[in-house]
């Protein structure tokens, strides 16, 4: 009796073990792809500028696994923790599979840093975010 209860026990750990190894791998959750553009005209990178000037930045998204959502943007003065939403807008079913964006941004007149944040979300809730530092003098 004492060879069948082993046998028994080890066909339930290889049967057990059998099992678990047949699971899916979770899902690797990959977000949007968002880059700045670049070229003539365009700012895609930190930059320093006078008090009351303005830049161009434009972003343009790809779908990467999920629909793409929504897309916004904010910004914080002088290093603050918390920043405010400038701009936030739900993408329309033409804009899933790609979205592009030109914003142009106006620095305050004081002296400081601006960081501007580009997010966008994707159906499952993924985040890509873009920032550029601003310098203003």
């Amino acid at each position: 009796m004492k060879h069948f209860t082993a046998i028994l026990s080890f066909t339930a750990v290889l049967l057990l073990s059998g099992f678990s190894s047949c699971r899916k791998e979770a899902d690797a959750h990959v977000p949007p792809e968002m880059n700045f553009v670049t070229g003539a005209g365009y700012t895609s990178a930190d930059v320093t500028l006078a008090q009351g000037d303005s830049i161009l930045v434009g972003v343009v998204v790809h779908k990467t696994e999920d629909d793409l959502r929504t897309f916004n943007i904010s910004y914080a003065y002088d290093g603050a923790a918390n920043s405010t939403t400038l701009y936030n807008y739900v993408l329309t079913a033409a804009e899933y599979l790609n979205f592009s964006h030109d914003h142009v941004i106006h620095t305050r007149n004081q002296a400081g840093s601006e960081k501007w944040t580009f997010t966008v979300t994707d159906r499952d809730g993924n985040v890509t975010q873009k920032s550029i530092t601003l310098t203003v003098n």
